[in-house]
């Protein structure tokens, strides 16, 4: 049994996505972010940096896991699933979760903040952001016109890491027009099964109601405080 600590955001779904798409028996411990329970001395324990998500793994002396890229790296070793066995197929999933690691997740993440939460709007630094993210994603759609998936005919732990941001785009201000392939494989992964249970934990608010988006918006600033 793995316990899952996490928040409805793109990091959290990737570790809850990867967890339900290998089968693994888990639990849900949702944290309150806007509360500041990450910066509990208890989940500090666990994750010394206090961000979501983090796991601890009951099955291996309560082994705990922090950062989503290295939570799916373990889960896939773990398993054997969604990460080839030889060196160079390995290598290709890692660049490409690497490149949503150090590229589309702080792009896409920044571009959210002075987008919209940051109290000052400053056309320039939006525009940075934004901008940025849409060329990362160009980059994605050519590699998705070459193949099916990132690291090519099957389905990886670099897909589920990428996917969890970029189906979050239109909160960030950035539209896909024109990235066919990236919008194909935006739904066709939004298809599986197990993606779907993965976003259930915990379930996002509906961010197209204006109280539901006011309050997520005023909690993430909140944050952004810590």
């Amino acid at each position: 049994m793995i316990t899952l600590y996490s928040a409805a955001t793109p990091n959290g779904y990737k570790a809850s996505i990867a967890l339900e798409e290998m089968g693994l028996g888990y639990e849900l411990k949702a944290i309150d972010l806007s509360s500041g329970d990450q910066k509990q001395d208890w989940f500090l324990a666990i994750n010394p940096n206090g961000r979501i998500p983090a796991i601890v793994d009951h099955g291996n002396e309560d082994f705990a896991v922090f950062e989503s890229g290295a939570i799916l790296v373990y889960l896939a070793e773990k398993t054997g699933m969604l990460m080839p066995a030889d060196a160079r197929g390995r290598s290709v999933v890692m660049q490409w979760l690497m490149f949503q690691m150090g590229g589309v997740g702080p792009m896409q993440g920044q571009a959210n903040v002075f987008y919209r939460y940051f109290p000052e709007k400053i056309p320039a630094v939006i525009d940075r952001y934004q901008n940025e993210t849409r060329r990362l994603y160009g980059v994605l759609d050519r590699r998705l016109r070459e193949s099916a998936y990132l690291a090519g005919d099957e389905y990886s732990i670099a897909d589920i890491a990428n996917w969890a941001w970029v189906r979050a785009h239109a909160w960030a201000g950035v539209e896909l027009d024109g990235l066919d392939a990236l919008k194909a494989w935006l739904d066709r992964i939004g298809e599986r099964d197990a993606v779907k249970r993965g976003l259930q934990n915990p379930p996002r608010p509906n961010l197209e109601e204006k109280s539901s988006s006011e309050k997520f918006v005023k909690a993430a600033q909140q944050m952004l405080q810590r």
